[in-house]
């Protein structure tokens, strides 16, 4: 593909006809976290061999009147939509150089709302961790945190750390004070899926194999088993713990000859690790291309390790985090087949 799109769309104002993209939809905001997700975005498109589609938002801000008349007062918001446009169109400009079809759009409204109406079109929605606020009405930050729990696709999160990797600067004090301190890093051709037993994982693992074989990397498979505690404090250690990790093991490789089978030329290892969920997929996502988790699971002894711990693992990641939508899919039918399932009785 090498038709790139040479316009903004304005935006929809409410008009029924919401953009199908049918590829992978970025949300920018001029920020340095929105040039990462961008960056990022466009390399995506390019190894799908998908069109990117570059979306900014904004809303008219609304005041309540002071004076004795009381009611509401609009501004104009020619301005605010000229600014918007500057973004998308520079937006454009940053990812002319790759082999993707792209366009962009400014669309008036919620940012979180129009993503995520866009994510029931779309193959995959990638965003920064945070952004800058101001006019383009929150597009990052809290917007980030949203979009996984609520998109109808898998979405990708990129922190402004891994900024290096892309081949970006930042100028924030507290990231370069964070890498000096980490010192060199090799980042490498690894994706890691965190699983705790449920059909949410399983999900998850489906998802992260097939980007594993995009990128021709290996696939980590990691359960992270964190101290007991609350209800299961009573459990004698350290007999039934080793136990319990012996018996997760067994599942982890019934899972895994059972991935195999649906992904015979993709390298696969697991992980069974003491520690919390959180910090164990975080530490990973330092050195390895991506982290993938479902967007809820099951509790119990994994400890919540999808759900609230996606939340953590979003917050604090050094890397991009892939967060997959439950859905349906045929290939779960079989996995019964291979083994005691992690979880299952």
């Amino acid at each position: 593909m090498d038709q790139h799109g040479s316009h903004v769309e304005h935006p929809r104002g409410g008009d029924a006809e919401a953009v199908a993209p049918g590829g992978i939809v970025v949300g920018v905001d001029g920020s340095e976290h929105g040039q990462c997700a961008l960056v990022w975005a466009a390399r995506e498109a390019e190894r799908r061999q998908l069109p990117l589609h570059i979306v900014t938002a904004y809303s008219v801000p609304i005041f309540a009147a002071s004076g004795l008349d009381g009611g509401y007062a609009t501004v104009d918001d020619s301005v605010i939509r000229e600014g918007a446009e500057a973004i998308a169109k520079q937006a454009m400009e940053k990812v002319s150089g790759y082999n993707i079809d792209v366009d962009a759009s400014v669309e008036n409204g919620d940012a979180a709302g129009v993503l995520l109406d866009l994510s029931a079109e779309a193959a995959l929605l990638v965003s920064g961790s945070r952004g800058r606020g101001g006019f383009v009405g929150r597009l990052l930050g809290s917007v980030s945190s949203a979009l996984p729990a609520h998109a109808k696709c898998p979405t990708v999160t990129v922190p402004l750390y891994c900024a290096d990797r892309l081949g970006q600067s930042t100028e924030e004090k507290h990231i370069k004070a964070e890498h000096a301190k980490a010192g060199p890093r090799t980042v490498e051709n690894i994706v890691v899926v965190g699983v705790d037993g449920s059909e949410q994982a399983r999900v998850a693992v489906l998802e992260a194999a097939e980007q594993a074989e995009r990128m021709g990397a290996k696939l980590r498979v990691v359960c992270a088993v964190p101290q007991y505690s609350g209800s299961l404090a009573w459990v004698p250690a350290p007999l039934d713990r080793d136990a319990l990790f012996a018996d997760i093991k067994v599942q982890l490789d019934a899972g895994v000859a059972w991935l195999r089978s649906h992904f015979p030329h993709l390298t696969v290892e697991t992980q069974l690790t003491d520690g919390s969920p959180v910090d164990v997929l975080v530490e990973a996502s330092r050195g390895v291309e991506l982290v993938v988790l479902g967007t809820r699971g099951r509790g119990g002894f994994a400890g919540m390790l999808l759900g609230s711990t996606s939340d953590g693992v979003l917050h604090h990641a050094k890397g991009p985090v892939m967060v997959v939508p439950d859905r349906e899919d045929s290939r779960l039918a079989d996995r019964p087949k291979f083994g005691p399932m992690l979880g299952n009785d």
